[in-house]
C-alpha cells in the first residue's frame, strides 16, 4: 500500500499512563532536573523514576526483539523521509523484528506504520512534554514515560540497533549518546545505521575532517556508523549483528509469568 492509500487503523495498548507520583506533567519532571529540592520531594522523585523503569522493564520485556528507529516528528506524510521510514519499517518486520519508535508522528509513525502493514510488531515510547503529540494509530504497545533519560534507557536495553532517519535535535542526541555507548563499551556489536546519505553527509564530512582529523574520536568509532538509503541492507546488517550475538533463536518472544501478574 503507498503512503497515500488508505490508512488503516490499528488498536493502541497505552500502558503506563499517569505511573509516577506528583502531577505527573512536563513540568515535575522540569523541577526535578533544576537543582537541589526538598529532601523528601528528592525521596519521592527517585522513587517515581524507579517505578517509571519498572513500569517500563515490565511492558517491553515481552514485544520481541526490537529495533529501535528515530526520526524527525516533523516529517509529513507525502515526504520521501516518510515513504523511506515505511520501507524501514517493513523491512524491519521482515527480518524479524519489532519496530520500536518514539511513537509520535512523522518518521515515527512512518516506520511503526511499515512494520504493520508488513504484519510485523509495533512499539512506542512515547514522552511526556507540554506541546504533547497523540500516540500514532500504529502501535501494538505504547509505553508513556515522563523522564527523557528512563525513556532513552529503554530504547536501548531493548535494541538490537538503531537506524536513524532524517530528524533535529532530539535525533542528534540519540546518534551521539548511542555512538558514546558503543565508544565506551557499554554496548557491544550494536550498529548504528544513518538512512539518507544526503542529509547525513555534512555531519559526517564533520565527524571525519574534524573530529577524526584532530584526534577528538578514533578513526574506528568514525567507522562504527554506517550510511546507507537501502532499508533492506540497514535490516540485514541488523539482523547478522542479533545472529551473531545471540544465534539464529535471537527473534523468540519470551513468556509472561502469572504468579508476576505479567
Amino acid at each position: 500500500m503507498g503512503v497515500h492509500g488508505a490508512r488503516r487503523r490499528f488498536k493502541v495498548k497505552n500502558l503506563g499512563k499517569r505511573i509516577g507520583l506528583g502531577n505527573g506533567t512536563a513540568a515535575d519532571a522540569a523541577r526535578f532536573l533544576r537543582g537541589p529540592d526538598r529532601r523528601r520531594r528528592e525521596f519521592l522523585q527517585a522513587v517515581s523514576v524507579f517505578r517509571e523503569m519498572i513500569g517500563g522493564f515490565r511492558t517491553l520485556h515481552f514485544v520481541g526483539p526490537c529495533v529501535t528507529v528515530f526520526g524527525s516528528a516533523r516529517t509529513p506524510e507525502g515526504s520521501p523521509y516518510y515513504r523511506l521510514g515505511m520501507e524501514v519499517g517493513g523491512a524491519l518486520a521482515d527480518a524479524g523484528f519489532t519496530v520500536m519508535t518514539g511513537g509520535g508522528p512523522g518518521v515515527m509513525e512512518a516506520a511503526n506504520r511499515g512494520a504493520k502493514e508488513a504484519g510485523g510488531r509495533s512499539v512506542g515510547c512515547t514522552i511526556r512534554i507540554d506541546a504533547e503529540e497523540d500516540a500514532n494509530a500504529y502501535l501494538d504497545t505504547c509505553k508513556e514515560f515522563k523522564y527523557f533519560f528512563v525513556r532513552k534507557v529503554m530504547l536501548v536495553k531493548y535494541s538490537y540497533g538503531f537506524i536513524v532517519m532524517p530528524g533535529g535535535y532530539g535525533t542528534l542526541d540519540e546518534v551521539f549518546e548511542t555512538a558514546t555507548l558503543v565508544q565506551t563499551n557499554k554496548i557491544a556489536d550494536f550498529p548504528i545505521v544513518l538512512m539518507g546519505t544526503d542529509f547525513w553527509q555534512p555531519m559526517l564530512g564533520f565527524m571525519e575532517e574534524t573530529l577524526v582529523a584532530q584526534n577528538m574520536i578514533d578513526p574506528e568509532d568514525f567507522a562504527a556508523i554506517t550510511v546507507t538509503d537501502d532499508p533492506r541492507e540497514a535490516a540485514s546488517l541488523i539482523r547478522n549483528a542479533a545472529v551473531r550475538s545471540h544465534g539464529e533463536h535471537f527473534a523468540e518472544i519470551l513468556r509472561r509469568n502469572r504468579l508476576l501478574l505479567e
